[in-house]
């Protein structure tokens, strides 16, 4: 009740006090437990059989920070250098964030029976190597923190927009992201990789209370009310992505922040910079060639060249087969027909991303698009 006192005092200020106060408040308060009992019950559970306990840890080093925290001991449990990178990041959705096998293997675009299968040999190999649950020392840091980004990224996508469910977020996994994302700041102050991974996090969930409206309904980046962005998030991230750019080595992340950050510092939509938001992602491309990179970056190039270049974009991709059965390559093909005025295909498109997501607010914002389409092809 305390987290739902404090959620309302914020959101009230921004969007009025609802007719039904109680209720509000109520739900809220259940939801909030719900998401503790599932991460206690979760993390209980594992605790208890994943992992050999350190019980001679060895001395820290003096200028390492004391992390008493057990989900960042889990991570780095999970993504021991003994396993592979793929299996360390699954390891981490599947126990630390409590998510189906099915929603990790979406994570990874890949199928279910694939996951189950890593996931098992992962776990079996975490007990007959008893690795040891602690957080490493620090000459032991840099052959993990890779994959411990990696897990704390994806923690953060997935709560960011929940693979499946009647909510757009999972509250519970952006707020965790956050936290292990500033205890690894902690950790390792002068990593431009942790403080990218930290001002991504940041940048982009200062825009949390506007992805939806008052209904619950879906607002793409282009409808939301920009004056209820947290503006000291948005300078915090902004100032970690100034530093961690001029660092000899800035990797994957600080990019994606940086990419973040022209978003959340144009004061309206019509000023976002895409043309810098491109380099950026050419430049991303070239040090991590991702097939979701290469669609975000197809997608800028529509938003800065016009809609033409942005399918010819997207079509170029339509041969990936990890994005074969992912919404987003659908949703964005439908924009942009829908744009190039090819109203037919464009709904052949909705329908496809409708048939691929399992997220229903999602859904209910494709399916709305439809309807628009069909309205404007009844006026014709």
């Amino acid at each position: 009740m305390q987290d739902a006192f404090a959620r309302a005092m914020k959101a009230w200020s921004l969007t009025g006090i609802p007719d039904k106060t109680g209720a509000w408040l109520t739900t809220v308060a259940r939801r909030r437990a719900i998401d503790v009992l599932r991460r206690q019950s979760s993390q209980e559970r594992v605790f208890s059989s994943l992992a050999e306990p350190d019980i001679t840890p060895p001395p820290r080093d003096a200028d390492l920070p004391e992390i008493s925290d057990d989900r960042l001991r889990l991570i780095f449990t999970c993504c021991h250098p003994a396993l592979s990178i793929d299996t360390q990041i699954a390891l981490t959705l599947r126990l630390l964030c409590g998510l189906t096998t099915a929603e990790v293997a979406r994570a990874f675009l890949v199928s279910e029976s694939t996951m189950a299968a890593r996931l098992t040999r992962g776990k079996k190999k975490i007990s007959l190597s008893h690795i040891p649950y602690r957080v490493p020392r620090t000459e032991e840091l840099p052959e993990r923190i890779d994959a411990v980004l990696s897990a704390i990224y994806l923690v953060f996508t997935t709560g960011h927009t929940a693979p499946s469910g009647s909510e757009l977020m999972r509250r519970d996994l952006v707020e965790s992201s956050l936290q292990l994302a500033r205890m690894l700041r902690e950790l390792l102050p002068l990593d431009p990789n942790v403080a990218g991974l930290l001002a991504l996090i940041t940048l982009t969930d200062t825009r949390r209370n506007t992805r939806t409206d008052s209904n619950g309904t879906l607002l793409l980046l282009s409808e939301q009310d920009r004056r209820r962005w947290d503006f000291e998030g948005i300078a915090e991230g902004t100032e970690m992505v100034r530093h961690a750019l001029n660092h000899s080595d800035p990797g994957r992340y600080v990019f994606m922040a940086a990419i973040a950050s022209v978003h959340a510092n144009a004061s309206r939509w019509e000023e976002t910079d895409w043309a810098k938001i491109v380099e950026y992602y050419d430049v991303l491309l070239e040090s991590w060639p991702s097939p979701v990179v290469a669609l975000n970056r197809a997608v800028a190039i529509g938003l800065a060249k016009g809609p033409g270049e942005g399918l010819r974009a997207l079509n170029e991709l339509s041969g990936e087969r990890q994005l074969a059965g992912y919404t987003y390559l659908a949703s964005a093909r439908a924009n942009f027909l829908r744009q190039l005025g090819r109203v037919d295909e464009a709904r052949d498109a909705y329908l496809e991303a409708i048939e691929l997501s399992e997220n229903d607010v999602e859904r209910a914002f494709l399916e709305r698009q439809i309807l628009e389409l069909d309205a404007v092809r009844d006026a014709t």
